[in-house]
C-alpha cells in the first residue's frame, strides 16, 4: 500500500469522532464500539493519482474519505473504465474483494489529494461477532451501496447520454466542477467531447429558463402596475409592444409558462379584479355586476359571463350570492 500511515494514537481525535457522529445518526453506537473505533482506526494520506488498491490485489481495509475523492477503475479489453467516484464523508472499499476473500476487480485511485480513515477487515470481522450495532450499520451501508450501484447501472444501460448527465448532476451536485471531465465521462459511458457538448447545451437551456423567468416577472409587474387588462382593446400585439418584445415571444411565454392563450390570460386578471371588488360590500351596493365587468375590461356582458364561469366554475350571480351568504354566517 503506497500510503503514508500514522498510528491510531496519531490520528486526530476529532476525525474519528466525526465518523462516529455520522454513523450514530443511522443507529446508536455503544460505548464499547466507540472505544474500539478510537483504538483501531488508522489515518492514510494519498496524493492525486496515487493507487490505494491495485486491480487484482486484495483489499484489506474499509475506508472513510475525510477529504478528497477516490474512484474505482477497472480494465476491460485494454480500456480503463471508471466504475464509481466517491468524495468526502463516504465509505469506500472493494465489494468484489469484501473481507479479503477474493481479489479486487477494480483499482481504487485518488482523483484528488485524499485524507482517509481506515479499519482493517480482520478488526471488522472480530467486532461483528460482538457488536450488533456494527452489524446493523454495515448492513445499512451495503444496502445503500447496492441501491446506488443499481440505479447508476440502470441509467447507464438504459438512459441516453443526456439522461445520464442529468442523473449525475442531480445526484452528485458539484462533482462535475471539481473532478476531471475524463473521469466523469468514463463513469457515465460518454465520450468526453459528447459530455462537453451536453454540458454546454444544458447551460444554455438553464439560461433560457432564467430569461423566461425574468420575462415572466416583467409581464406580471407591468400588468399589475398599469392594469392593462382593463383596456377593452388590449391585444397580444399591443401588450407585446408595451413590453418591448415580439408578439411571438409573448405568445410563447404564455403558452409554455402559463399554459394559457392570450385571451384566457387577460381574462384571468379581469376576473380576479372583479372578484376582489365583489368582496367589498360597497362595490356591490353601488355598481351592478355588469358595470364591474365593464370597468374590468370586458367588452360585453356575454363575454364576461362566459369567462367568469370558465375560470371560477360558477356564474357571477352565484358567486355573489355565496359571498353574501358567507357574510351573514
Amino acid at each position: 500500500m503506497s500510503t503514508t500511515q500514522k498510528s491510531s494514537q496519531e490520528v486526530v481525535h476529532e476525525d474519528i469522532e466525526a465518523v462516529i457522529q455520522l454513523l450514530s445518526r443511522v443507529y446508536p453506537m455503544s460505548e464499547a464500539l466507540i472505544q474500539e473505533f478510537y483504538a483501531n482506526i488508522i489515518a492514510l494520506n494519498l496524493n492525486k493519482n496515487e493507487v490505494l488498491v491495485e486491480e487484482g490485489c486484495i483489499c484489506h481495509y474499509m475506508y472513510f474519505i475525510k477529504k478528497g475523492a477516490l474512484m474505482g477503475r477497472a480494465t476491460h479489453n485494454g480500456k480503463q473504465i471508471v466504475t464509481y467516484i466517491s468524495v468526502e464523508n463516504e465509505f469506500v472499499s472493494s465489494i468484489s474483494g469484501l473481507f479479503g476473500d477474493n481479489v479486487s476487480k477494480e483499482a481504487i485511485v485518488a482523483v484528488e489529494d485524499v485524507s482517509l480513515l481506515a479499519m482493517h477487515y480482520d478488526t471488522l470481522q472480530r467486532l461483528f461477532l460482538s457488536h450488533f450495532d456494527l452489524n446493523f450499520l454495515f448492513r445499512v451501508m451495503v444496502e445503500q451501496y447496492y441501491k446506488d450501484a443499481q440505479e447508476r447501472t440502470y441509467i447507464v444501460r438504459v438512459g441516453n447520454a443526456k439522461e445520464r448527465y442529468l442523473y449525475f448532476i442531480k445526484n452528485k451536485p458539484g462533482y462535475l466542477e471539481r473532478l476531471p471531465l475524463e473521469c466523469v465521462a468514463s463513469l457515465l459511458d460518454i465520450k468526453p467531447l459528447t459530455l462537453i457538448k451536453i454540458q454546454k447545451q444544458h447551460a444554455l437551456s438553464l439560461k433560457k429558463d432564467e430569461d423566461t423567468e425574468a420575462l415572466y416577472r416583467k409581464i406580471e409587474e407591468h400588468i399589475k402596475v398599469h392594469e392593462t387588462f382593463r383596456k377593452q382593446d388590449i391585444s397580444l400585439s399591443t401588450l407585446a409592444s408595451e413590453l418591448s418584445i415580439s408578439p411571438n415571444k409573448l405568445s410563447s411565454v404564455l403558452n409554455h409558462y402559463y399554459k394559457l392563450k392570450f385571451v384566457d390570460f387577460i381574462n384571468t386578471y379581469r376576473v380576479n379584479y372583479i372578484k376582489n371588488l365583489m368582496a367589498s360590500p360597497e362595490a356591490i351596493h353601488h355598481f351592478t355586476i355588469e358595470a364591474l365587468a365593464g370597468n374590468a375590461g370586458f367588452a360585453s356582458r356575454s363575454a364576461f359571463y362566459t369567462a367568469f364561469k370558465k375560470l371560477v366554475g360558477m356564474s357571477p350571480i352565484q358567486y355573489a350570492r355565496n359571498i353574501k351568504s358567507e357574510r351573514l354566517v
